[in-house]
């Protein structure tokens, strides 16, 4: 008799584990956050915004790459004024990874209803399980034919792969990057040759956002052909299936130049992928 309780309340169990779904993960606490980020930059101004959420060790570039709470520390505090322009952005990009604990928004932004680029910035669950920045950038391109705030956000499918470890999958991505570097560095064409996801969006100053083949094509042609590339930092997910990194760029045609690139890979079943690529210029010191 016991034998028979015991199994029938298996079977229920495992009927009701079954026919429950799985836990699926989708950028949208991303997206909450960067929209109530945005909301709250309106509303309280760019420095009471930004240190607000951004993580202990989030970095900008004001051009120069820094801290975001040790730069804003010496900034004054500047209350939104009704008769300046407003910062505004508005994400229409998200992905994350499957551990759900990294992942990114892009978007145009621009000052009230003037337009001006594109933004992007990476998002990490906090240990308190609060989603805050750790890299913000973006380039100024003609956003005018973004779509506007209240448009629908477009997710990069969350993968199914990953590797052992987030220190084994920056280890991967870190080779990758190398082998890239020495080919960007002797000016050949196909230096992202097999490393771009269908899905992949380039920025490049000027240029309008690199989404298709085509798009993509102009994104790498506004940028110089040889450039010196030295990695400076990034960040992996538990999963292992998604990587960001940070390179200072340097360059001298047309004079030298110099700027950061900022890439998001994702791992798939034909292994890494880069999702993200962008190059930010700063001025020459």
């Amino acid at each position: 008799m016991r034998r028979q309780i015991i199994f029938s309340f298996c079977m229920v169990w495992l009927a009701a584990c079954a026919s429950s779904p799985a836990t699926i993960v989708t950028p949208e606490p991303i997206v909450a956050a960067e929209r109530a980020f945005a909301a709250y930059g309106y509303a309280s101004g760019v420095k009471t915004s930004f240190t607000s959420y951004a993580a202990p060790d989030a970095i900008m570039f004001a051009p120069d790459p820094v801290n975001v709470h040790d730069y804003f520390s010496v900034q004054p505090d500047a209350p939104p004024d009704p008769a300046r322009p407003h910062l505004v952005w508005w994400p229409l990009w998200a992905g994350i990874s499957r551990s759900g604990d990294l992942g990114f928004t892009s978007g145009p932004y621009g000052f009230d209803e003037v337009r001006r680029g594109w933004y992007f910035t990476i998002w990490q669950k906090q240990p308190d399980g609060l989603w805050k920045w750790v890299l913000d950038a973006g380039v100024d391109a003609d956003p005018a034919g973004a779509a506007g705030k209240d448009a629908a956000v477009d997710f990069l499918p969350v993968t199914e792969q990953g590797s052992a470890d987030s220190g084994a999958a920056l280890a991967q991505v870190k080779a990758l990057e190398a082998a890239m570097a020495t080919d960007v560095a002797n000016g050949s064409p196909c230096a992202y040759a097999g490393s771009l996801a269908p899905e992949a969006r380039l920025h490049s100053e000027g240029a309008p956002p690199g989404i298709g083949a085509e798009t993509r094509k102009v994104a790498l042609a506004a940028r110089p052909a040889r450039m010196i590339l030295e990695p400076r930092g990034g960040g992996a997910s538990a999963a292992g299936d998604l990587v960001w990194t940070w390179s200072e760029a340097s360059w001298d045609a047309g004079g030298p130049g110099r700027g950061v690139i900022v890439r998001v890979w994702q791992k798939r079943k034909t292994g890494w992928a880069i999702v993200f690529d962008e190059l930010v210029p700063r001025p020459a010191p």
